[in-house]
């Protein structure tokens, strides 16, 4: 076995939860900067952190994580805004097409008018392919009968 590989700084550290303000005494060898006064009377290393066993929603129970950080009201102001955006753009449009419909003469001013005649333009033009492709069939067929 190698000599002299064990940590000489083992030591009490206290670590403490922000989110509930719980702090637990345990042997560490972490680094920290700050110290804090523990009830014992003595000055002890202070850990700060976001999460532990007494905040964690699988030791507590909860089924909501408070978040320090502020990511879900980051993101809940991003909806919002994501939200709001796409409701005046849906405005702005529906205003420009009232205004196109008000200028324009009450045949043009339909869209699904507009919609049925050009379909009836493309109507010729797709039996004209169907027939084209019931022909091939056709021609497909007869040349396997013909074999």
């Amino acid at each position: 076995m190698k000599t002299n590989i064990q940590t000489t700084n083992y030591r009490l550290v206290v670590f403490q939860d922000l989110n509930n303000d719980a702090s637990f005494l345990v042997k560490s060898t972490i680094a920290a900067e700050e110290t804090i006064k523990w009830s014992d009377g003595q000055t002890y290393p202070l850990v700060k952190l976001h999460l532990t066993s007494a905040s964690h929603p699988y030791y507590t129970g909860q089924e909501k994580l408070i978040d320090v950080e502020g990511r879900v009201d980051k993101f809940k102001n991003r909806q919002k805004q994501a939200r709001a955006a796409k409701d005046q753009l849906k405005a702005k449009t529906l205003k420009t097409m009232k205004k196109q419909a008000s200028d324009k003469p009450a045949a043009e001013a339909n869209p699904l008018k507009n919609l049925k005649q050009s379909n009836r333009k493309l109507a010729p033009k797709h039996q004209a392919s169907k027939i084209k492709a019931d022909k091939v069939k056709t021609d497909k067929t007869e040349s396997t009968d013909k074999a």
